[in-house]
């Protein structure tokens, strides 16, 4: 592999506008310059679309499917980069995530993904979302999510694709997944990606369907495993 890293961001947006120039600006001020940008839009009825086309070199596509796991999808198949990074459209990186993510794949070739350590915040007045606990507001989590994702592209391929029968717990069957093929993961313990918190967080306004798919998804993980 060329020592020099080509980061495909991938960056899944349905009506995203409140939030998603942000999340680009933090992608854009990257110390290691991604190699490039997808946004997949997936039939946004705001600005959304208006927004990605304003960043000189994002290549906008018109999502096919429907979902964020089909969104993370077909960015993937879009892009041309040897190592993928996903951030959602409401969330933020700090400059130097990419940068220190590919510096762990060049110095260690036998790590297949690296996640970093992420800090929730808000900046929503009043209550927080029904379902977020405060305390997490208050320290810093290992962040097995994809936007704390940076993966080797054979790897990713050697795991799938994300699932699409899933409408909420794509990302952590992924996780799963990688785990059970025992892919060898690094963490990085800055904190290098920050999760919004808001009030049309998909993971927490269908709390009760992700409980659900979580159980289904660590039963097919102990049968893997049997």
């Amino acid at each position: 592999m060329s020592d020099r890293h080509r980061v495909s961001v991938v960056m899944p947006v349905k009506d995203g506008e409140r939030y998603m120039a942000e999340a680009l600006d933090s992608v854009v001020a990257q110390t290691y310059a991604p190699h490039e940008i997808v946004v997949v839009d997936g039939g946004s009825a705001d600005r959304s679309r208006e927004i990605a086309r304003s960043y000189a070199g994002v290549n906008v596509i018109q999502q096919r499917g429907t979902g964020f796991a089909g969104a993370w999808n077909e960015g993937v198949a879009a892009s041309g980069g040897d190592v993928l990074a996903f951030i959602d459209s409401d969330d933020l990186w700090e400059p130097t995530k990419l940068e220190r993510q590919v510096e762990c794949l060049r110095a260690r070739p036998e790590v297949d993904y690296v996640i970093t350590t992420m800090r929730f915040f808000t900046d929503v007045e009043g209550p927080l979302p029904p379902g977020f606990r405060p305390e997490l507001l208050d320290g810093d989590h290992v962040a097995n999510m994809p936007s704390a994702l940076a993966v080797r592209r054979e790897a990713f391929d050697a795991v799938g694709p994300f699932r699409t029968d899933y409408t909420i717990a794509n990302d952590i069957d992924w996780f799963a997944r990688a785990k059970d093929q025992s892919l060898t993961l690094a963490v990085l313990p800055e904190v290098l990606m920050r999760k919004r918190v808001h009030d049309a967080n998909l993971s927490l306004t269908a709390a009760g369907r992700l409980n659900e798919e979580i159980l289904d998804l660590l039963r097919q993980s102990v049968a893997r495993q049997a």
